[in-house]
């Protein structure tokens, strides 16, 4: 069975499982070394301090996936614009549960007072995130070529917008 929700404490280590996996396999972050629970436990309560969404997929009792959105830059002249981030569980793809998590960060963002919401993808030749977000209505508003280095390669990222006011 699939559920949808905020996430919570318990969960957090699953969390940081899925994103540890990406970080030591792929270029779809820019981090090196997984962060500990802690700096989960610590980005989950800012997260929420700002009155945004922070949520988790469970499929079959398990964490499949989780979606944030997280203010997009520090200066008070961006408050009013978020940032997504989603991953899903290695095994969890191909099933449709990003698009719920999407919605649903979009849905609780724009609920919370954001007008504008932007993802930053790194370009790893996996076209999936960047077709996820054109479905929900994203348009690419730039590239940065080069900004990241990781695994012997240069990676380009692709910044993508939404309005949601």
């Amino acid at each position: 069975m699939t559920k949808l929700r905020p996430v919570s404490d318990a969960d957090l280590p699953g969390v940081a499982a899925i994103y540890a996996h990406y970080v030591e396999t792929s270029v779809a972050t820019f981090d090196e070394t997984p962060p500990p629970v802690e700096e989960w436990r610590a980005k989950r309560a800012a997260i929420a301090g700002a009155g945004l969404p922070f949520l988790v997929v469970e499929d079959d009792g398990e964490v499949a996936g989780f979606a944030y959105a997280g203010p997009y830059r520090p200066k008070p002249a961006y408050r009013h614009t978020v940032e997504d981030t989603l991953y899903l569980a290695p095994g969890a793809t191909g099933r449709g549960l990003g698009r719920l998590l999407l919605g649903e960060v979009i849905d609780r963002a724009a609920r919370a007072g954001a007008r504008q919401m932007v993802a930053v993808v790194a370009d790893s030749g996996d076209p999936a995130s960047l077709r996820l977000h054109a479905a929900f209505g994203f348009g690419e508003a730039g590239r940065l070529r080069s900004v990241g280095f990781k695994h012997g390669h240069w990676i380009d990222t692709v910044l993508l917008q939404r309005s949601l006011g």
